[in-house]
C-alpha cells in the first residue's frame, strides 16, 4: 500500500503554462528562484503570446495544487537548432523552481522529467542546464552529469 504522501504526489500533474496562471501565483513562484519584479497583466499577456508563437520550441510547464489553486512548481525548456551534429537540436532547461512549501514531494523531478521528455521528443541529442552547487545533487538524481564550466556576462 502506498503512503498518503505518495498518493498526494500522484495528484500533481504537469501541464503547459496557461494565461490564467498569472493569477495563480506564477510570478510569485519565480520570485523564489531569482530576481523577478512584478509583471503587469499586459506584460504577462504579451510575453505569453510571444512564447506561444514559438510553439513546441519553447515550453513553460507548471504544476498546480488542486487544493489551493496555486502554481507550486514550474520550469521551461527551449530548443536550440544547431548546424553541428547534422543540424541537430539541444534542449536548454531553465527556471526550475518548486514552492518552498511544496518541496520534498518530488515535484521538481516531475518538472525536469516532463521537460527532458519534451526535448527528447523534439529530437534533441542532449539537454543542458545551469544550476547552483547546492542543486547539483538534485540534478544528478535526475540523470544529469556535471560537464565543463559555465561562463556568464551580465548587462545589468
Amino acid at each position: 500500500m502506498q503512503s498518503s504522501n505518495s498518493n498526494e504526489v500522484e495528484n500533481y500533474e504537469v501541464r503547459k503554462l496557461e494565461i490564467s496562471d498569472k493569477s495563480k501565483g506564477f510570478i510569485e513562484l519565480l520570485q523564489q528562484l531569482t530576481v523577478c519584479n512584478s509583471v503587469s497583466d499586459q506584460e504577462f499577456r504579451d510575453r505569453f503570446q510571444e512564447l506561444s508563437l514559438c510553439g513546441d520550441d519553447h515550453v513553460v510547464c507548471v504544476i498546480e495544487d488542486d487544493h489551493s489553486g496555486k502554481i507550486v512548481a514550474t520550469g521551461s525548456v527551449f530548443i536550440e537548432k544547431k548546424f553541428i551534429r547534422n543540424c541537430s537540436k539541444v534542449g536548454h532547461i531553465e527556471d526550475v523552481v518548486v514552492d518552498s512549501n511544496a518541496r520534498g514531494l518530488q515535484l521538481g523531478k516531475k518538472v525536469v522529467t516532463y521537460l527532458t521528455d519534451h526535448a527528447h521528443s523534439m529530437g534533441c541529442y542532449k539537454v543542458i542546464l545551469d544550476c547552483s552547487v547546492d542543486n547539483r545533487e538534485f540534478y544528478e538524481k535526475c540523470g544529469f552529469k556535471q560537464k565543463e564550466l559555465q561562463m556568464a556576462k551580465y548587462f545589468i
